[in-house]
């Protein structure tokens, strides 16, 4: 995937494959993952984060262009990557066993 993002964040369309629209995605990518790659995706993002954010607040949430909508997935999934990243060191919640959460309900866009 190349030319998701607006051009101003073309430096982080090596992650476009991030850009998933829904929770489950965005988890199932995060537990196929290695530590590696969730770590260097997360340090990228999080440098841009803020500005990534302020890009964001420009559009009116119920018309964001396309660009901007998978920026928008970019971060949350740069959230989704967050615990993994800062604390637990491994892409599953740490002692957990085969527990599982379903989201039914998530942020829209």
């Amino acid at each position: 995937m190349t030319g998701l993002l607006p051009t101003d964040f073309a430096d982080l369309e090596r992650f476009a494959d991030w850009c998933l629209p829904s929770e489950p995605e965005r988890y199932a990518k995060r537990l196929g993952s290695s530590m590696a790659e969730l770590q260097a995706f997360y340090d990228a993002v999080t440098e841009r984060a803020e500005e990534a954010l302020a890009y964001c607040d420009k559009f009116s949430l119920n018309d964001l262009p396309d660009d901007v909508l998978h920026l928008m997935h970019l971060l949350y999934s740069m959230v989704t990557v967050s615990f993994p990243a800062e604390s637990w060191k491994q892409p599953q919640v740490p002692n957990t066993a085969s527990a599982v959460i379903d989201c039914i309900a998530e942020p829209v866009p």
